[in-house]
């Protein structure tokens, strides 16, 4: 627009000149001795302008050839900053690919070219989350260190250091470092959300389950957090405070509970523990059953389940109007069972136990099973369901029932031969092969004194029997073959005496 306007006034300029000198005839004297120079108005006002162009032109060029080195500097300062923007690009894109080795490559040669504070600072993070990833720590904080040197006292790039090095150390499982850098980025700005969420995982990490709680009500009220998320860490961490505070700091924490939190299921278990503990039954009995009204989980449903005598019936008529709308829920129907076993009612609990059992096989319902019918006195009906409960654990399989493996017929072995120095033995020849050992038909001390008499009893030699060393020796001729070995001296390798040595 500029430009348009700036040619219109040249042209109407011109025109008005026009128009001007047409009409005029006067003329321009110029006297310069020894010379008289005479022209017309019209004609020296055009070499004026002329002269005035021509002037513009040659300054202009004189100006344009002595700014060029400056020139030249700008255009290699320009060229330089290209390549360091294409590096910084290439680094930072091989970086959120995946691709670390070429990262540190491209990242290398900026870090050695450029001069630039922000650029090396930019280039240090994104070299640091590359040997990060890689595993290379040392040159990770030595990139680190290079990056917070060249951020100098500037705000934003001191803080995008400082942010970008708590969360590599939260990936390292260094929550306290971690702290020393976001703490001061919290308390400056509390609406910097992201170290606000890496506060609060560098928080969780180190369990302080009180600034958990806080931080998560904190991103929540702010829409940083999702509704789930926030819930998730509230539960767990409300849990745990509420553990930690026990009786006394009970009313404080569960007053800063709101009332779908206290229905959460972690959150009521703890608070109905700190209650029973003090002996509140009636008050552990009004939290569980809060939380059961919006959803019967199977752990709060185990906790009401367990009572002492004289809470039974309220909980039995409690749970048995849940039952009219959930009438094939297990788990509450293992609770109906759990508290009639209390109750002693055993008929009603057999029942319910059944009912739960056919709907799931579970190794708590068999347990519940086998003690009723221990107490009962149905021991081979208890033995079986506490085998099944030991099954569906999982950690033992269902074995059946044990039996000792048969002993070995040793009546064959004939290394049990008669000595000299045991003259009373006997070889186990006439007695009969051993059956299989059961825990049945085990005799006990009975069977052990049975066989030890019949081992030592002596047996009289029958007529014309040889001796003993001379049977035993027989013996052995017989079950060894007694030919010599070829070229082996037998006499040089047997401490016995040589056959017919004593006739030679």
């Amino acid at each position: 627009m500029r430009a348009w306007f700036w040619t219109l006034l040249v042209f109407v300029a011109a025109v008005a000149l026009a128009l001007v000198l047409r009409d005029h005839s006067g003329n321009v004297l110029i006297i310069a001795q020894p010379w008289r120079i005479e022209l017309s108005l019209t004609l020296a006002v055009l070499l004026i302008l002329a002269c005035f162009v021509i002037l513009y032109i040659v300054l202009r060029v004189l100006a344009w050839i002595g700014g060029g080195p400056e020139r030249f500097r700008s255009w290699r300062s320009l060229r330089s900053q290209k390549r360091e923007h294409e590096l910084l690009e290439s680094g930072w894109i091989n970086v959120l690919e995946g691709r670390y080795t070429e990262a540190e490559k491209d990242l290398s040669k900026l870090l050695g070219k450029t001069r630039s504070g922000s650029r090396k600072v930019l280039a240090g993070l994104a070299s640091a989350r590359a040997s990060h990833h890689l595993g290379e720590f040392e040159r990770r904080d030595q990139a680190l260190a290079l990056a917070r040197d060249s951020a100098g006292s500037d705000p934003r790039l001191r803080e995008a250091a400082a942010t970008v090095a708590a969360e590599m150390y939260l990936d390292q499982n260094r929550p306290q470092d971690a702290l020393v850098l976001l703490q001061p980025l919290q308390d400056a700005n509390s609406r910097y959300f992201h170290a606000t969420r890496l506060l609060l995982r560098a928080h969780r990490q180190l369990r302080n389950d009180d600034r958990v709680y806080e931080l998560t009500r904190l991103l929540a009220r702010r829409g940083v957090l999702e509704k789930t998320e926030a819930l998730q860490l509230i539960e767990t961490s409300a849990a745990a405070r509420l553990q930690a505070g026990g009786p006394d700091g009970f009313k404080a924490i569960w007053g800063d509970l709101k009332s779908d939190e206290r229905t959460l299921p972690d959150i009521a278990l703890a608070g109905a523990a700190v209650q029973q503990s003090q002996g509140n039954i009636d008050e552990a009995s009004r939290i569980l059953e809060a939380a059961l009204q919006v959803r019967l989980e199977p752990r709060l449903l185990n906790a009401y389940s367990q009572c002492p005598p004289e809470h039974v019936a309220r909980r039995l008529s409690k749970a048995e109007l849940w039952l009219k709308a959930n009438p094939d829920d297990s788990a509450l129907l293992a609770a109906l069972g759990n508290l009639c076993l209390t109750g002693e009612l055993w008929g009603q609990g057999e029942h319910y136990l059944l009912r739960s059992m056919k709907l799931r096989s579970d190794m708590r319902i068999h347990a519940l099973l086998g003690n009723l019918y221990d107490r009962l006195g149905r021991a081979d009906d208890a033995a079986r369901h506490w085998r099944l409960a030991s099954g569906v654990a999982g950690v033992l399989p269902t074995l059946p029932v044990s039996r000792a493996l048969p002993a070995a017929d040793m009546r064959g072995d004939p290394t049990l031969i008669d000595v000299g120095r045991l003259p009373q033995a006997r070889v186990l020849r006439d007695m009969p092969a051993p059956v299989a050992a059961s825990a049945a038909d085990f005799a006990g001390d009975e069977f052990s004194d049975s066989v030890a008499a019949a081992v030592l009893a002596p047996e009289p030699p029958p007529p014309d029997t040889p001796s003993s060393a001379t049977a035993g020796e027989a013996g052995l001729d017989e079950y060894f073959d007694s030919a010599p070995i070829p070229g082996v001296d037998v006499s040089q390798t047997s401490d016995r005496p040589a056959r017919g040595s004593g006739q030679n």
